[in-house]
């Protein structure tokens, strides 16, 4: 009887050991998955910036988007990993609560040397670390993109580099670490709350990027002696609409890779969960993206009727729900989005206004409308718990306007400051001659339409 008993013992704990492998394997593929995804979105800004550029800077804004994700790779293995890590508590380095943060922590697991860089390669012993480092650098190239289409067409491509190293391997990777973060001081002091990161990606690039724009200065032609603006419209619309489509679809993965797998070491329990412990579901996920798409596009095309803010209203409607995507009912989702299509040109030309050359409307879609998202949840999610734990910060509109605050200041002032240094050192703008040439003959060197564009021959009557 007692073998029977241990016999049948030994089947349960094999059976259980066979299923946490399967859970871990599954985990494992879960955020696989999503880097191929997110880098759909970077396939997608590569089109949007290309299309949107015009045909002499076509390729030399193809080219810099390509070298943003090349290097803000590697900037985030070496060091924004562990920032994400070490700083949730600010600068000192402290451990939080949680005990998933400080410098002892990060040193541990974040380096790409010494005894944590059993964390940072191949291990056969960690299944999870590396997929999920992979991504969170998708999250960190994704700020880059976004600042990258504001500034073509007169941006010096070093100097752009040395930019995007600083988006996506600092000033975005801190404002994840304090408010992306269950340990994030933000998040225990001030019930902060950004599950799909409307404002911890999307407007600390967006404010990164108007800091630099400030400094950069509007491409030559773009305004008048009187203030007055002039379009100066992309050479294939086509293309552009084609690589916002291609974001809305990488978007997919970069909100499936804001949920945390359960039933690992590393996981908050048993089911899904926010970055903050609080519980989501894949299918809230599938109600309020495409509710939020529908909304946007809508509340754009009423306003505007313009193909290209129609398609910005896409991104826009999720951008604007993104940091409730776990909480909103389908219907409010799309009533949030739904305003976000509304304001979204009115700003964008508030903006130009202001003499700010924001080729690309970047710093509205995701700027202005990240906030706009974040204190949406503070007005309609007040209440709700911000993070997992017992006597943890609720959701606020104190709360989400202070986290607006912060994640703004941390991109305009790191964008500010780093693109003033460049452009003292003359690393930041082209010489007008070569903006004026073109920059694919001048910088690349080759051309997108190496003989020509030819006009369209007239209709015929």
């Amino acid at each position: 009887m007692e073998e029977q008993i241990a016999e049948l013992a030994a089947q349960v704990a094999a059976l259980e050991g066979r299923g946490a492998l399967t859970n871990t394997m599954f985990a494992e593929m879960f955020y696989y998955i999503t880097i191929p995804l997110m880098i759909i979105i970077h396939a997608g800004f590569l089109a949007y910036e290309m299309g949107a550029s015009r045909a002499k800077n076509a390729l030399s804004s193809g080219v810099k988007n390509i070298l943003a994700f090349a290097f803000v790779i590697p900037a985030f293995y070496f060091f924004g990993w562990w920032i994400y890590w070490g700083l949730p508590q600010g600068f000192s380095g402290a451990a939080g609560p949680n005990g998933l943060s400080g410098a002892e922590f990060a040193n541990s697991i974040a380096w790409g040397w010494g005894e944590s860089a059993a964390f940072m390669g191949p291990n056969l012993s960690d299944q999870i670390s590396g997929v999920f480092w992979g991504a969170f650098a998708l999250f960190a190239a994704t700020t880059a993109s976004i600042m990258s289409g504001a500034v073509i067409e007169r941006i010096q491509t070093v100097g752009f580099v040395i930019l995007a190293i600083i988006l996506g391997g600092f000033s975005w990777t801190l404002a994840a670490a304090w408010g992306w973060h269950a340990d994030g001081w933000l998040v225990l002091n001030w019930g902060v709350h950004d599950f799909g990161a409307a404002g911890l990606v999307h407007a600390v690039a967006a404010f990164f990027a108007l800091g630099v724009l400030i400094n950069l200065g509007p491409r030559i032609g773009k305004f008048n002696a009187d203030g007055s603006s002039n379009d100066l419209p992309g050479h294939n619309m086509p293309f552009t609409a084609t690589g916002l489509m291609l974001i809305i679809v990488g978007f997919w993965g970069f909100l499936m890779a804001c949920v945390v797998v359960g039933g690992e070491a590393w996981s908050w329990g048993g089911n899904y969960a926010t970055i903050y412990g609080t519980p989501i579901t894949l299918g809230a996920l599938a109600f309020n993206i495409l509710m939020s798409i529908a909304g946007g596009i809508i509340g754009a095309w009423i306003y505007t009727k313009d193909p290209f803010w129609m398609m910005s209203g896409a991104l826009a409607g999720i951008i604007s729900a993104a940091s409730g995507l776990d909480l909103y009912f389908p219907a409010l989702a799309f009533i949030v989005a739904f305003g976000a299509g509304i304001i979204l040109k009115p700003c964008a030309s508030i903006l130009e206004r202001m003499g700010i050359d924001d080729a690309v409307g970047a710093v509205t879609v995701h700027g202005t409308i990240g906030i706009y998202g974040m204190l949406m949840l503070g007005i309609v999610g007040a209440g709700y718990p911000a993070a997992l734990g017992e006597g943890a910060a609720t959701i606020s509109l104190i709360g989400q306007l202070v986290g607006a605050v912060v994640f703004i200041a941390i991109g305009l002032i790191t964008g500010y400051g780093s693109s003033l240094i460049l452009r003292m050192l003359g690393m930041l703008r082209v010489p007008e001659a070569a903006e004026i040439a073109g920059l694919d003959t001048v910088k690349v060197p080759a051309q997108a339409y190496p003989e020509g564009i030819l006009a369209s021959a007239p209709a015929a009557e």
